[in-house]
C-alpha cells in the first residue's frame, strides 16, 4: 500500500520538511507515505479567493490517481480515534487499495476536491496551520502502524 499525502504548498521551512521525512521514514515499505508538493496559486489582497481554491482543487484532482481511495482532510469531516485510524490503514493494507490524503491550501479544499472525496477526515475542530497538517498525519499514519505491529510507539 502506498499513501500519497496531496499538499497545496512547497518550499516549507526545513521543520516541516524534517517533521515530515522523520515519520515517513518510520513507516515499512507496505504502508509508504510520500509527499506530493502542489504548487500554490498567487494571493494578492484583491485575489478571487474562490477562483484560487477552484484552481487549486483541478491541480489536487490531476495529481490523484483515479484507483486510489480519495481522503479529504477538512475540519467538517469525521473525526477519528488513533484506533480507528489504525482500522482504517489496516482494512486498506489489507485490500491493497493505496491512498491519497488531500490537503488544501489557506482556503482549504475545493468543492469539487471534497465532492469527490469518499472519506472525509477531521483531525480536529481547531484550525491548524497547512505545514503542520503534514507532521501531524505523518505522525498519526506512524502511530496507527505501530499500534497495528504492537510496536511500543504507541504506549
Amino acid at each position: 500500500m502506498i499513501i500519497h499525502l496531496i499538499a497545496v504548498g512547497t518550499k516549507m521551512p526545513s521543520w516541516v520538511e524534517n517533521g515530515f521525512q522523520e515519520y515517513a521514514k518510520r513507516l515499512p515499505a507496505d504502508y509508504a507515505l510520500k509527499l506530493v508538493e502542489i504548487p500554490p496559486e498567487k494571493r494578492t489582497k484583491n485575489s478571487d479567493i474562490k477562483r484560487i481554491v477552484e484552481t487549486e482543487g483541478k491541480k489536487i484532482l490531476a495529481a490523484h490517481r483515479s484507483n486510489h481511495l480519495l481522503v479529504a482532510l477538512d475540519v467538517v469531516g469525521e473525526s477519528w480515534s488513533t484506533p480507528s485510524v489504525s482500522q482504517f490503514l489496516q482494512t486498506q493494507h489489507d485490500s491493497s487499495q493505496d491512498i491519497d490524503l488531500i490537503i488544501g491550501g489557506p482556503d482549504g479544499l475545493s468543492a469539487e476536491c471534497l465532492q469527490k472525496s469518499q472519506v472525509k477526515w477531521s483531525l480536529s475542530p481547531l484550525t491548524f496551520p497547512h505545514p503542520l497538517v503534514r507532521i501531524i498525519v505523518a505522525e498519526q499514519l506512524y502511530r496507527a502502524w505501530s499500534m497495528l505491529t504492537n510496536h511500543p510507539y504507541h504506549r
